[in-house]
């Protein structure tokens, strides 16, 4: 299985949108668990990293180092 290449700041797509209709996140935190906020209505969503890595669809914008 190839891992999806993602970090910490960057905005993903996830494969469903988000109730308020954007389906822009931004993961603003990364562990066992990732924290993604939703860039519509700015609500944020604590995932295990399993179900993210298979709800994710791709990464939008990467973060600069």
């Amino acid at each position: 299985m190839v891992s999806k290449e993602y970090q910490l700041n960057d905005v993903v797509q996830m494969k469903k949108p988000h109730p308020c209709g954007e389906n822009r996140w931004k993961i603003i935190r990364m562990g066992m668990d990732i924290r993604v906020k939703c860039e519509g209505c700015g609500h944020s969503v604590l995932i295990p990293r399993k179900k993210f890595d298979s709800k994710m669809k791709k990464v939008l914008e990467r973060v600069e180092e």
